[in-house]
């Protein structure tokens, strides 16, 4: 098996759309998002690595210096999986952009480091 990182993504334009719902719409979006999200963790906890959380503000750390930045990552979970195709598949529906106002989730597979001599 191999390792994924699953980015889950949003922008201001996805938000956009979410606050525009009343607050008793985005209260029971958020009811059934929540369990639909603790629903698709529980059906896939034994690939589940670490279901990850919500991500915060962000800064760059560069020569230049250290400076505030805004992407579009809103969260993370790692799992395990055969290939990117079955981890891809995994997160097809899923409820931070079939529910929430996520716009994706990108997922990606965690190298090795190289050793040294490599």
């Amino acid at each position: 098996m191999k390792t994924f990182l699953a980015i889950y993504t949003g922008t201001p334009e996805s938000m956009s759309k979410w606050n525009a719902l009343s607050d008793a719409e985005r209260r029971d979006r958020e009811k059934k998002g929540m369990a639909a999200w603790h629903a698709w963790g529980e059906k896939h906890k034994a690939i589940i690595l670490d279901m990850g959380g919500p991500l915060g503000k962000t800064k760059s750390v560069s020569a230049t210096g250290i400076k505030d930045i805004r992407n579009a990552m809103t969260g993370y979970t790692r799992i395990e999986a055969k290939s990117l195709e079955e981890a891809a598949r995994l997160f097809e529906g899923h409820p931070h952009f079939a529910i929430f106002p996520g716009d994706a989730v990108e997922v990606m597979e965690c190298l090795p480091i190289p050793g040294p001599g490599a």
